[in-house]
């Protein structure tokens, strides 16, 4: 056993039972750090308890951490796995291993760079490639270094990977700083150019309630092409940089549940459940606003969502 292992096994002990041992939960719901998958795993908890009578447990992990954690388990589901982002992870335990299982019907979503609407009013910013140019590329410098900086996603994101490639690719790593931060922060930081009327360029995505939130353009690039996209992570090459490629627009991307197939041996009902949830962007966008923008508490807003929406849950309890 390794230590990640070891520590993931550790991680999964919920309350302590009468005489002191530990009652591992029914179902163990991995969460990675974006709103989006939060909303999702609380939802899908809520109708396992209220519809199958399981006890579900929520725990954080990266992307990869989930799906090891998956394959080995200790952990049960990923509640929106980004393709072609985890495509690598996708490939290996769903395809190769045949230990997680993908839900079929994705979700669409966007990814590119933004810059806000009073951004591309006053740089005259229309492309990403515009980024190279080092005197567009100042227009963005705040610390006075020279460079511009462009939040490029949080750490352990697989896009932000990509988004280091892309930089790469276009060229502008050479001419902006690239950040990974929080997301929390990073969008903070979109309010406060907005209110204070600075220039700000970021990765922006759907679903996404940033687009609720603010007026943003999305900058210009050549359409995606398979044939100049090669992009490898890296967990799978220690010179994933070097080798990789991606001059171009992000492809149409899809999120699915997955879920570990060893369910519906041990629990054909939550197997089922998770095999026929189906959202779409637009919902998605409505449940990341009413967590982040409202600030309702995510178990208290997915109890009343559950609620509002009894006809679609009962299509995925079918």
């Amino acid at each position: 056993m390794t230590a990640k292992t070891a520590f993931l096994g550790a991680g999964l002990a919920s309350v302590m039972a009468f005489g002191g041992v530990a009652q591992a939960a029914d179902v163990v719901i991995g969460v990675p750090n974006w709103p989006s998958v939060r909303v999702t795993a609380h939802v899908i908890k809520v109708v396992m308890e209220d519809n199958l009578g399981l006890e579900v447990e929520l725990q954080n992990g990266t992307n990869p951490i989930v799906f090891e954690a998956m394959d080995s388990g200790a952990m049960h589901v990923h509640p929106e796995v980004w393709l072609p982002n985890q495509v690598n992870l996708n490939e290996k335990f769903v395809k190769d291993r045949k230990t997680v299982k993908m839900n079929p019907n994705g979700v669409a979503a966007f990814q590119g760079m933004c810059v806000t609407e009073g951004t591309a009013a006053s740089t005259g910013i229309k492309s990403l490639s515009d980024l190279t140019d080092p005197e567009m590329a100042a227009k963005f410098d705040t610390d006075g270094d020279g460079k511009g900086e462009i939040w490029i996603g949080a750490a352990g994101w697989a896009s932000t990977n990509v988004e280091k490639v892309r930089a790469k690719s276009y060229g502008y790593a050479e001419t902006m700083n690239l950040k990974e931060m929080d997301e929390t922060l990073a969008l903070a930081e979109v309010d406060n150019a907005v209110a204070q009327n600075k220039p700000i360029v970021f990765f922006c995505y759907t679903p996404h309630h940033m687009f609720a939130l603010h007026k943003l353009v999305v900058l210009e690039e050549p359409d995606y092409d398979a044939a100049k996209w090669n992009v490898i992570q890296p967990t799978d090459d220690p010179e994933w940089l070097e080798k990789s490629e991606a001059g171009v627009a992000w492809d149409l991307a899809y999120l699915h549940i997955h879920y570990a197939a060893a369910l519906e041996e041990s629990n054909p009902a939550a197997a089922s459940l998770l095999a026929n949830i189906k959202l779409d962007t637009d919902t998605v966008s409505s449940m990341t606003y009413a967590l982040v923008v409202e600030k309702q508490d995510p178990e208290e807003f997915a109890k009343k969502w559950v609620a509002d929406n009894g006809s679609l849950v009962d299509s995925w309890l079918q």
